[in-house]
């Protein structure tokens, strides 16, 4: 149990990890468009200017704080209850490892067909293990290492 929320912090630093790999991208394609930055806030047309690779990283680093959220709240809640069992720990880490592939899918080719596979089953992970924590929590199943 002592490792559960390594999957968590796994995320937390690929969130970081794209936080640069967005700004390496966006800082010096802004910077070709105007030396006056103030103008993509004053002028909201220059946002357009952007090229499509700086506008993806800062897309999926915002994907980073959406969908993720849920998966936080959701590892927190299972180790706080104790409802932690090997294969919920092996689709906390699937789970990581599908938001990755997604980040790389999206930074470097953003092809729809790649990226909603990938969202769709991270997606189903969280469901199967929310389900299975409010199964738990409301006496579905048995046998596990919850806390009452």
């Amino acid at each position: 149990m002592e490792n559960f929320l390594t999957p968590v912090l796994a995320l937390i630093i690929w969130t970081f990890v794209m936080w640069v790999w967005m700004y390496k991208r966006r800082i010096p394609a802004m910077m070709a468009i105007t030396k006056n930055t103030q103008e993509f806030i004053d002028k909201p047309e220059m946002k357009d200017l952007i090229p499509a690779k700086a506008k993806w990283a800062a897309d999926n680093y915002n994907h980073l704080h959406e969908q993720p959220v849920i998966f936080y709240a959701l590892m927190f809640y299972l180790y706080l209850v104790k409802l932690t069992p090997s294969w919920m720990l092996f689709l906390a880490w699937a789970y990581v490892t599908v938001r990755v592939l997604h980040s790389l899918s999206q930074v470097t080719t953003n092809k729809v067909m790649i990226r909603f596979p990938l969202f769709a089953l991270g997606s189903i992970v969280l469901m199967i293990m929310g389900g299975y924590a409010a199964g738990y929590n409301f006496g579905f199943f048995v046998g596990e290492t919850l806390a009452k």
